[in-house]
Protein backbone atom coordinates (compact mmCIF):
# COMPACT_ATOMS: atom_id res chain seq x y z
CA UNK A 1 0.00 0.00 0.00
CA UNK A 2 3.02 2.35 0.54
CA UNK A 3 4.52 1.95 -2.57
CA UNK A 4 1.33 2.33 -4.67
CA UNK A 5 0.65 5.75 -2.57
CA UNK A 6 4.52 6.61 -3.15
CA UNK A 7 3.63 5.62 -7.07
CA UNK A 8 0.51 7.72 -7.38
CA UNK A 9 2.01 10.67 -5.43
CA UNK A 10 4.85 10.74 -8.06
CA UNK A 11 2.73 10.59 -10.84
CA UNK A 12 0.21 13.60 -9.42
CA UNK A 13 3.99 15.96 -8.95
CA UNK A 14 4.70 15.05 -12.69
CA UNK A 15 1.60 16.42 -13.64
CA UNK A 16 -0.85 13.21 -14.52
CA UNK A 17 -4.08 15.49 -15.33
CA UNK A 18 -5.64 12.05 -13.77
CA UNK A 19 -4.14 12.94 -10.34
CA UNK A 20 -4.49 17.01 -10.25
CA UNK A 21 -6.54 16.11 -7.31
CA UNK A 22 -3.55 14.50 -5.32
CA UNK A 23 -1.07 16.78 -6.81
CA UNK A 24 -2.71 20.00 -5.04
CA UNK A 25 -3.57 18.41 -1.75
CA UNK A 26 0.50 17.00 -1.85
CA UNK A 27 1.77 20.51 -2.67
CA UNK A 28 -0.55 21.85 0.17
CA UNK A 29 0.66 19.58 2.26
CA UNK A 30 4.42 20.08 1.24
CA UNK A 31 4.24 24.03 1.44
CA UNK A 32 3.55 24.04 5.28
CA UNK A 33 6.02 25.93 7.51
CA UNK A 34 7.04 27.12 3.66
CA UNK A 35 7.95 30.55 2.81
CA UNK A 36 4.68 32.52 2.41
CA UNK A 37 3.84 35.12 0.24
CA UNK A 38 -0.19 34.76 0.67
CA UNK A 39 -2.11 37.96 -0.48
CA UNK A 40 1.71 39.49 -1.32
CA UNK A 41 1.65 42.30 -3.50
CA UNK A 42 4.72 40.92 -5.62
CA UNK A 43 4.25 43.74 -8.80
CA UNK A 44 7.83 44.16 -10.56
CA UNK A 45 9.13 41.46 -8.39
CA UNK A 46 11.85 39.08 -9.95
CA UNK A 47 12.23 35.24 -9.11
CA UNK A 48 14.69 34.28 -11.53
CA UNK A 49 16.80 31.38 -11.25
CA UNK A 50 15.29 31.18 -7.74
CA UNK A 51 14.08 27.77 -5.63
CA UNK A 52 10.56 27.97 -5.02
CA UNK A 53 9.78 24.51 -3.28
CA UNK A 54 6.82 24.67 -1.34
CA UNK A 55 6.19 28.74 -1.72
CA UNK A 56 2.76 29.74 -1.33
CA UNK A 57 1.39 32.67 -3.65
CA UNK A 58 -2.26 31.96 -3.23
CA UNK A 59 -4.08 35.23 -3.99
CA UNK A 60 -1.23 37.37 -4.13
CA UNK A 61 -0.62 40.31 -7.24
CA UNK A 62 1.48 39.04 -10.37
CA UNK A 63 1.92 41.83 -12.07
CA UNK A 64 4.60 41.49 -14.03
CA UNK A 65 6.37 39.08 -11.73
CA UNK A 66 9.60 37.17 -13.89
CA UNK A 67 10.02 33.87 -13.21
CA UNK A 68 12.75 32.90 -15.93
CA UNK A 69 14.54 29.59 -14.83
CA UNK A 70 13.33 29.55 -11.47
CA UNK A 71 13.67 26.65 -9.52
CA UNK A 72 10.76 23.82 -8.33
CA UNK A 73 7.74 26.79 -9.97
CA UNK A 74 5.40 23.50 -10.35
CA UNK A 75 5.48 23.19 -6.48
CA UNK A 76 4.37 26.18 -5.63
CA UNK A 77 0.82 26.77 -4.38
CA UNK A 78 -0.25 28.91 -7.28
CA UNK A 79 -4.03 29.22 -5.95
CA UNK A 80 -6.40 30.69 -8.84
CA UNK A 81 -3.04 32.57 -10.19
CA UNK A 82 -1.80 32.34 -13.69
CA UNK A 83 0.89 29.55 -12.49
CA UNK A 84 -2.13 27.04 -12.08
CA UNK A 85 -1.86 26.09 -15.63
CA UNK A 86 0.97 24.10 -16.70
CA UNK A 87 1.57 25.66 -20.32
CA UNK A 88 1.60 28.91 -18.88
CA UNK A 89 4.39 27.79 -15.78
CA UNK A 90 6.19 26.63 -18.81
CA UNK A 91 6.03 29.39 -20.93
CA UNK A 92 7.11 31.93 -17.89
CA UNK A 93 9.61 29.50 -16.92
CA UNK A 94 11.94 29.01 -20.31
CA UNK A 95 10.17 31.98 -22.00
CA UNK A 96 9.94 29.98 -24.90
CA UNK A 97 6.44 29.53 -26.58
CA UNK A 98 6.87 29.75 -30.39
CA UNK A 99 4.00 28.35 -32.36
CA UNK A 100 2.11 27.73 -28.96
CA UNK A 101 -1.59 28.38 -28.63
CA UNK A 102 -3.15 29.80 -25.40
CA UNK A 103 -6.17 31.18 -27.17
CA UNK A 104 -8.81 32.24 -24.40
CA UNK A 105 -6.76 31.81 -20.91
CA UNK A 106 -8.29 34.49 -19.23
CA UNK A 107 -6.15 34.72 -16.43
CA UNK A 108 -2.79 36.17 -17.72
CA UNK A 109 -3.35 39.48 -16.59
CA UNK A 110 0.20 41.14 -15.52
CA UNK A 111 2.14 38.53 -17.17
CA UNK A 112 5.97 39.42 -17.76
CA UNK A 113 7.26 37.52 -20.88
CA UNK A 114 10.12 39.82 -21.60
CA UNK A 115 12.66 38.76 -23.85
CA UNK A 116 10.46 35.31 -24.63
CA UNK A 117 10.43 33.71 -28.21
CA UNK A 118 6.38 34.22 -29.56
CA UNK A 119 6.69 33.45 -32.96
CA UNK A 120 3.38 32.20 -34.15
CA UNK A 121 1.93 32.38 -30.77
CA UNK A 122 -1.73 32.22 -30.47
CA UNK A 123 -3.37 34.29 -27.75
CA UNK A 124 -6.73 34.97 -29.20
CA UNK A 125 -9.55 35.70 -26.40
CA UNK A 126 -6.71 36.10 -23.52
CA UNK A 127 -6.54 38.86 -20.99
CA UNK A 128 -2.82 39.60 -20.90
CA UNK A 129 -3.67 43.72 -19.84
CA UNK A 130 -0.66 45.63 -17.77
CA UNK A 131 1.72 42.57 -19.19
CA UNK A 132 5.25 43.01 -20.30
CA UNK A 133 6.16 41.60 -23.49
CA UNK A 134 8.96 44.31 -23.80
CA UNK A 135 11.54 43.16 -26.52
CA UNK A 136 9.55 40.02 -27.34
CA UNK A 137 9.48 38.09 -30.98
CA UNK A 138 5.64 38.06 -31.86
CA UNK A 139 6.45 37.81 -35.30
CA UNK A 140 2.92 36.09 -37.18
CA UNK A 141 1.54 36.12 -33.13
CA UNK A 142 -2.64 36.25 -32.99
CA UNK A 143 -4.30 38.44 -30.50
CA UNK A 144 -7.42 38.30 -31.58
CA UNK A 145 -9.86 39.66 -29.50
CA UNK A 146 -7.46 39.88 -26.67
CA UNK A 147 -7.25 42.49 -23.99
CA UNK A 148 -3.93 44.14 -24.01
CA UNK A 149 -4.98 47.32 -21.80
CA UNK A 150 -2.06 48.65 -20.13
CA UNK A 151 0.76 45.86 -21.52
CA UNK A 152 4.16 47.02 -22.46
CA UNK A 153 5.07 45.92 -25.55
CA UNK A 154 8.57 48.13 -26.57
CA UNK A 155 10.31 47.24 -29.29
CA UNK A 156 8.86 44.27 -29.94
CA UNK A 157 8.65 42.73 -33.16
CA UNK A 158 4.68 42.40 -34.29
CA UNK A 159 5.73 41.31 -37.68
CA UNK A 160 2.39 39.62 -39.81
CA UNK A 161 1.02 39.66 -36.47
CA UNK A 162 -3.19 39.38 -36.15
CA UNK A 163 -4.48 42.09 -33.61
CA UNK A 164 -7.85 41.94 -35.17
CA UNK A 165 -10.33 43.60 -32.35
CA UNK A 166 -7.30 43.74 -29.58
CA UNK A 167 -7.67 46.41 -26.86
CA UNK A 168 -4.57 48.42 -26.66
CA UNK A 169 -5.64 51.57 -24.40
CA UNK A 170 -2.95 52.54 -22.34
CA UNK A 171 -0.47 49.98 -24.42
CA UNK A 172 3.02 51.09 -24.74
CA UNK A 173 4.36 50.31 -28.39
CA UNK A 174 7.45 52.56 -28.30
CA UNK A 175 9.84 51.71 -30.77
CA UNK A 176 7.39 47.98 -31.65
CA UNK A 177 7.55 47.18 -35.81
CA UNK A 178 4.18 46.39 -37.24
CA UNK A 179 5.24 45.73 -40.69
CA UNK A 180 2.29 43.58 -42.13
CA UNK A 181 0.02 43.22 -39.12
CA UNK A 182 -3.43 43.37 -39.10
CA UNK A 183 -5.05 45.50 -37.30
CA UNK A 184 -8.68 45.56 -38.35
CA UNK A 185 -10.92 46.89 -35.69
CA UNK A 186 -8.33 47.18 -33.03
CA UNK A 187 -9.17 49.89 -29.91
CA UNK A 188 -6.06 51.86 -29.79
CA UNK A 189 -6.93 55.37 -27.80
CA UNK A 190 -5.33 58.96 -26.92
CA UNK A 191 -3.53 57.13 -24.10
CA UNK A 192 -2.03 54.57 -26.24
CA UNK A 193 1.86 55.02 -26.77
CA UNK A 194 2.91 55.21 -30.41
CA UNK A 195 6.46 56.52 -30.78
CA UNK A 196 9.11 55.46 -32.72
CA UNK A 197 6.93 52.61 -34.65
CA UNK A 198 8.81 51.26 -37.40
CA UNK A 199 6.11 50.11 -40.05
CA UNK A 200 6.36 49.87 -43.62
CA UNK A 201 2.79 48.96 -43.96
CA UNK A 202 -0.44 47.61 -42.54
CA UNK A 203 -3.67 45.28 -43.52
CA UNK A 204 -7.20 46.74 -42.58
CA UNK A 205 -8.89 43.78 -42.53
CA UNK A 206 -7.92 39.94 -42.12
CA UNK A 207 -9.33 37.44 -44.92
CA UNK A 208 -11.35 34.40 -44.16
CA UNK A 209 -8.88 31.79 -43.85
CA UNK A 210 -10.70 30.20 -47.12
CA UNK A 211 -10.50 33.12 -49.11
CA UNK A 212 -6.41 33.72 -50.31
CA UNK A 213 -7.57 36.23 -52.65
CA UNK A 214 -10.02 38.61 -50.16
CA UNK A 215 -8.63 41.98 -50.25
CA UNK A 216 -6.80 42.74 -46.75
CA UNK A 217 -6.82 46.66 -47.23
CA UNK A 218 -3.17 47.38 -47.71
CA UNK A 219 -2.34 50.96 -46.53
CA UNK A 220 -0.62 52.24 -48.29
CA UNK A 221 -2.86 51.56 -50.98
CA UNK A 222 -0.34 51.63 -53.65
CA UNK A 223 1.90 48.67 -53.21
CA UNK A 224 4.71 50.13 -53.99
CA UNK A 225 5.27 52.39 -51.54
CA UNK A 226 5.73 52.64 -47.59
CA UNK A 227 4.84 54.51 -44.77
CA UNK A 228 7.80 56.89 -44.13
CA UNK A 229 9.65 57.35 -40.81
CA UNK A 230 7.21 58.02 -38.26
CA UNK A 231 4.23 58.20 -40.73
CA UNK A 232 2.01 55.36 -39.44
CA UNK A 233 1.78 56.52 -35.98
CA UNK A 234 0.38 60.44 -38.13
CA UNK A 235 -1.84 58.12 -39.62
CA UNK A 236 -3.39 55.81 -37.00
CA UNK A 237 -3.26 57.69 -34.22
CA UNK A 238 -6.73 58.47 -32.54
CA UNK A 239 -7.40 62.49 -31.96
CA UNK A 240 -9.78 62.93 -29.55
CA UNK A 241 -10.98 60.58 -26.56
CA UNK A 242 -14.27 58.51 -28.27
CA UNK A 243 -16.29 56.32 -26.76
CA UNK A 244 -16.51 53.42 -28.64
CA UNK A 245 -19.76 51.79 -29.02
CA UNK A 246 -19.70 48.69 -30.71
CA UNK A 247 -23.38 46.82 -31.97
CA UNK A 248 -22.03 43.44 -32.56
CA UNK A 249 -26.18 42.11 -32.98
CA UNK A 250 -28.91 43.34 -35.07
CA UNK A 251 -29.34 46.83 -34.44
CA UNK A 252 -32.13 48.87 -33.63
CA UNK A 253 -32.04 52.75 -34.85
CA UNK A 254 -34.69 54.03 -32.24
CA UNK A 255 -33.34 52.15 -29.13
CA UNK A 256 -29.73 53.70 -30.46
CA UNK A 257 -31.49 56.94 -30.52
CA UNK A 258 -33.28 56.79 -27.06
CA UNK A 259 -30.17 55.70 -25.28
CA UNK A 260 -27.67 57.73 -26.49
CA UNK A 261 -30.22 60.86 -26.17
CA UNK A 262 -30.38 59.69 -22.47
CA UNK A 263 -26.87 58.87 -22.21
CA UNK A 264 -26.11 63.01 -22.98
CA UNK A 265 -29.10 64.43 -21.08
CA UNK A 266 -27.74 61.81 -17.47
CA UNK A 267 -23.68 62.84 -18.37
CA UNK A 268 -23.99 66.19 -19.49
CA UNK A 269 -20.22 67.22 -17.90
CA UNK A 270 -19.20 63.91 -20.22
CA UNK A 271 -19.94 67.02 -23.67
CA UNK A 272 -21.08 63.76 -25.77
CA UNK A 273 -20.57 64.30 -29.58
CA UNK A 274 -21.13 61.49 -32.32
CA UNK A 275 -18.49 61.92 -34.85
CA UNK A 276 -18.72 58.74 -37.01
CA UNK A 277 -20.96 56.00 -37.66
CA UNK A 278 -18.97 52.89 -39.82
CA UNK A 279 -20.13 49.38 -40.74
CA UNK A 280 -18.17 46.69 -39.56
CA UNK A 281 -17.60 42.77 -39.13
CA UNK A 282 -16.70 40.60 -41.77
CA UNK A 283 -20.08 40.36 -43.18
CA UNK A 284 -20.37 44.23 -42.47
CA UNK A 285 -23.72 44.12 -40.54
CA UNK A 286 -22.67 45.59 -37.31
CA UNK A 287 -22.20 48.95 -36.51
CA UNK A 288 -19.61 51.06 -34.31
CA UNK A 289 -20.81 54.49 -33.59
CA UNK A 290 -18.20 56.67 -31.88
CA UNK A 291 -18.86 59.84 -29.54
CA UNK A 292 -16.38 62.15 -28.53
CA UNK A 293 -16.00 62.96 -24.81
CA UNK A 294 -14.41 65.47 -22.63
CA UNK A 295 -10.98 63.98 -20.96
CA UNK A 296 -12.07 62.96 -17.51
CA UNK A 297 -14.82 61.10 -18.69
CA UNK A 298 -15.32 57.42 -17.06
CA UNK A 299 -15.21 55.19 -20.89
CA UNK A 300 -16.26 52.50 -18.84
CA UNK A 301 -18.98 54.08 -16.89
CA UNK A 302 -20.24 56.05 -20.06
CA UNK A 303 -20.32 52.41 -21.66
CA UNK A 304 -21.99 50.74 -19.53
CA UNK A 305 -24.66 52.92 -18.92
CA UNK A 306 -25.31 52.81 -22.68
CA UNK A 307 -25.59 49.02 -22.96
CA UNK A 308 -27.92 48.38 -20.26
CA UNK A 309 -30.39 51.45 -21.37
CA UNK A 310 -30.27 50.02 -24.96
CA UNK A 311 -30.32 46.52 -24.40
CA UNK A 312 -33.90 47.48 -22.16
CA UNK A 313 -34.91 49.22 -25.14
CA UNK A 314 -34.68 45.83 -27.03
CA UNK A 315 -37.05 44.10 -24.31
CA UNK A 316 -39.90 46.63 -25.34
CA UNK A 317 -42.40 45.74 -27.67
CA UNK A 318 -42.21 47.62 -30.90
CA UNK A 319 -45.09 49.95 -30.34
CA UNK A 320 -44.13 50.93 -26.72
CA UNK A 321 -40.34 51.88 -28.76
CA UNK A 322 -42.16 53.60 -31.23
CA UNK A 323 -44.66 55.60 -28.68
CA UNK A 324 -41.07 56.27 -26.56
CA UNK A 325 -39.50 57.65 -29.65
CA UNK A 326 -42.39 59.78 -30.68
CA UNK A 327 -42.24 61.52 -26.98
CA UNK A 328 -38.60 62.69 -27.54
CA UNK A 329 -37.47 65.85 -29.77
CA UNK A 330 -37.09 65.90 -33.54
CA UNK A 331 -33.48 65.53 -32.76
CA UNK A 332 -33.54 62.20 -31.29
CA UNK A 333 -35.65 60.86 -34.29
CA UNK A 334 -33.69 62.39 -36.91
CA UNK A 335 -30.76 60.27 -35.13
CA UNK A 336 -32.46 57.65 -35.40
CA UNK A 337 -33.13 58.21 -39.25
CA UNK A 338 -29.31 59.09 -39.51
CA UNK A 339 -28.37 55.65 -38.16
CA UNK A 340 -30.92 53.64 -40.10
CA UNK A 341 -29.28 55.31 -43.23
CA UNK A 342 -25.72 54.64 -41.87
CA UNK A 343 -26.52 50.93 -41.93
CA UNK A 344 -26.84 50.69 -45.37
CA UNK A 345 -23.97 52.27 -46.25
CA UNK A 346 -20.19 51.93 -46.12
CA UNK A 347 -19.59 54.47 -43.51
CA UNK A 348 -21.29 57.76 -42.09
CA UNK A 349 -18.55 60.03 -41.20
CA UNK A 350 -19.68 63.45 -39.17
CA UNK A 351 -17.63 66.29 -39.71
CA UNK A 352 -17.63 69.67 -38.02
CA UNK A 353 -18.03 72.64 -40.16
CA UNK A 354 -16.71 75.85 -39.27
CA UNK A 355 -16.99 79.38 -39.93
CA UNK A 356 -14.18 81.69 -39.33
CA UNK A 357 -13.78 80.39 -35.62
CA UNK A 358 -17.53 79.45 -35.22
CA UNK A 359 -18.86 75.96 -35.04
CA UNK A 360 -21.76 75.99 -37.75
CA UNK A 361 -23.34 72.55 -36.40
CA UNK A 362 -23.64 74.15 -32.61
CA UNK A 363 -26.44 76.33 -32.28
CA UNK A 364 -25.88 77.89 -28.99
CA UNK A 365 -24.97 75.98 -25.85
CA UNK A 366 -27.79 74.42 -24.89
CA UNK A 367 -27.97 73.27 -29.06
CA UNK A 368 -27.97 69.26 -29.32
CA UNK A 369 -24.69 67.74 -29.87
CA UNK A 370 -25.79 65.23 -32.15
CA UNK A 371 -27.46 68.33 -34.61
CA UNK A 372 -26.17 66.86 -38.14
CA UNK A 373 -27.78 68.87 -40.33
CA UNK A 374 -24.17 70.07 -41.56
CA UNK A 375 -22.77 66.62 -41.54
CA UNK A 376 -21.42 64.98 -44.77
CA UNK A 377 -22.43 61.23 -45.35
CA UNK A 378 -19.73 59.05 -46.86
CA UNK A 379 -21.77 56.89 -49.85
CA UNK A 380 -22.39 59.57 -52.30
CA UNK A 381 -25.47 61.08 -51.33
CA UNK A 382 -24.14 64.61 -50.76
CA UNK A 383 -21.78 65.47 -52.79
CA UNK A 384 -21.46 69.46 -51.92
CA UNK A 385 -21.71 70.27 -48.27
CA UNK A 386 -22.35 73.90 -48.06
CA UNK A 387 -22.00 75.48 -44.41
CA UNK A 388 -23.10 79.60 -45.08
CA UNK A 389 -25.94 79.72 -42.98
CA UNK A 390 -26.76 77.81 -39.46
CA UNK A 391 -28.60 75.09 -40.12
CA UNK A 392 -27.19 73.75 -43.26
CA UNK A 393 -27.54 73.36 -46.87
CA UNK A 394 -26.65 70.39 -49.01
CA UNK A 395 -27.04 70.28 -52.38
CA UNK A 396 -26.17 67.95 -55.05
CA UNK A 397 -25.33 69.37 -58.12
CA UNK A 398 -28.42 69.08 -60.34
CA UNK A 399 -29.71 70.59 -63.58
CA UNK A 400 -33.09 72.07 -61.28
CA UNK A 401 -32.85 73.10 -57.87
CA UNK A 402 -36.36 71.83 -56.65
CA UNK A 403 -38.83 74.41 -54.30
CA UNK A 404 -38.90 72.62 -50.72
CA UNK A 405 -41.44 74.97 -49.89
CA UNK A 406 -44.12 73.66 -52.30
CA UNK A 407 -42.98 70.06 -51.35
CA UNK A 408 -43.58 70.52 -47.98
CA UNK A 409 -46.68 72.47 -48.61
CA UNK A 410 -48.29 69.41 -50.29
CA UNK A 411 -46.86 66.99 -47.64
CA UNK A 412 -48.59 69.74 -44.83
CA UNK A 413 -51.84 69.47 -46.81
CA UNK A 414 -52.17 66.04 -47.42
CA UNK A 415 -51.79 65.32 -43.45
CA UNK A 416 -54.39 67.73 -42.73
CA UNK A 417 -57.05 66.04 -45.04
CA UNK A 418 -56.25 62.98 -43.55
CA UNK A 419 -56.68 63.97 -40.30
CA UNK A 420 -60.45 65.22 -41.08
CA UNK A 421 -61.01 61.64 -41.41
CA UNK A 422 -58.89 60.51 -38.48
CA UNK A 423 -58.22 62.14 -35.64
CA UNK A 424 -54.42 62.28 -34.71
CA UNK A 425 -54.50 62.50 -30.97
CA UNK A 426 -53.32 59.63 -29.45
CA UNK A 427 -49.81 58.18 -29.99
CA UNK A 428 -51.38 55.19 -32.10
CA UNK A 429 -53.26 57.70 -33.67
CA UNK A 430 -50.62 59.18 -35.29
CA UNK A 431 -48.17 56.66 -35.93
CA UNK A 432 -51.35 55.81 -38.36
CA UNK A 433 -51.81 58.76 -39.87
CA UNK A 434 -48.02 59.02 -40.84
CA UNK A 435 -48.40 55.11 -41.88
CA UNK A 436 -50.87 56.59 -44.21
CA UNK A 437 -49.01 59.48 -45.90
CA UNK A 438 -46.14 57.62 -46.11
CA UNK A 439 -48.34 55.25 -48.32
CA UNK A 440 -49.87 57.81 -50.04
CA UNK A 441 -46.95 59.29 -51.24
CA UNK A 442 -45.35 56.44 -52.26
CA UNK A 443 -48.25 55.36 -54.57
CA UNK A 444 -47.76 58.52 -56.61
CA UNK A 445 -44.16 57.96 -58.32
CA UNK A 446 -44.16 61.96 -59.14
CA UNK A 447 -45.42 63.18 -55.82
CA UNK A 448 -42.25 61.18 -54.67
CA UNK A 449 -39.84 61.88 -57.09
CA UNK A 450 -40.44 65.70 -55.86
CA UNK A 451 -40.19 64.99 -52.26
CA UNK A 452 -36.96 63.23 -52.74
CA UNK A 453 -35.22 66.16 -54.46
CA UNK A 454 -36.98 68.77 -51.94
CA UNK A 455 -35.08 67.03 -49.76
CA UNK A 456 -31.42 66.70 -51.82
CA UNK A 457 -31.58 70.13 -52.41
CA UNK A 458 -32.59 71.55 -48.88
CA UNK A 459 -31.64 69.20 -46.17
CA UNK A 460 -33.37 67.07 -43.43
CA UNK A 461 -33.61 70.01 -40.67
CA UNK A 462 -34.81 72.13 -43.27
CA UNK A 463 -37.40 70.12 -44.67
CA UNK A 464 -38.98 69.02 -41.61
CA UNK A 465 -38.89 73.02 -40.42
CA UNK A 466 -41.16 73.52 -43.30
CA UNK A 467 -43.64 71.07 -42.47
CA UNK A 468 -45.86 72.41 -39.23
CA UNK A 469 -46.58 68.88 -37.83
CA UNK A 470 -45.80 66.37 -35.24
CA UNK A 471 -45.52 63.54 -37.06
CA UNK A 472 -43.03 65.47 -40.11
CA UNK A 473 -40.28 63.83 -38.75
CA UNK A 474 -41.12 60.18 -39.66
CA UNK A 475 -42.51 61.71 -42.98
CA UNK A 476 -39.40 63.28 -44.05
CA UNK A 477 -37.57 59.78 -42.37
CA UNK A 478 -39.53 57.79 -44.79
CA UNK A 479 -38.63 60.04 -47.81
CA UNK A 480 -34.68 59.79 -46.43
CA UNK A 481 -35.29 56.36 -47.30
CA UNK A 482 -36.14 56.51 -50.83
CA UNK A 483 -33.45 58.91 -51.32
CA UNK A 484 -30.97 56.62 -50.37
CA UNK A 485 -32.61 54.03 -52.43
Amino acid sequence: MTLVSAYVGWRALKGDERDAWIRSVAIAFAAIGGTSFREATLTNADFSQARLKSTDIRRAVLLRTRWRDADKLDRVRPGETYLNNPKIRELVLTGNGQGQSYDYLLNLAGINLQGANLVKADFTGSILKEGNLQGVDLTNARFIGANCNGINLQDADLSGSKLVQTQLDEADLTGSTLTGAYIEDWNITTKTRLDGIRCDYVFMRLPPEDDLNSDPHRKPDDKQKTFADGEFSDFIAPMVETLDLYHNQVLDPRALAIAFHELRENNPNADLEIISMEKRGKQRDQLLVRAETSQQSDLSALHRQYFERYDYLLTLPPQAMQALLIEKDREVQRLAGLVGTAIGRPSTQINKTYQGDTTVSEQGSNAPKYDLSNAQFAGGFAEIVEGNQIGGTINNAAAETPSLAEAAAEIQALLQQLEQTAPAETTTQKMTLATQAIGQIEANPTFKQRTVAALTAGGIKAFEAAIDHPVAAFVVGAIEEWKKA
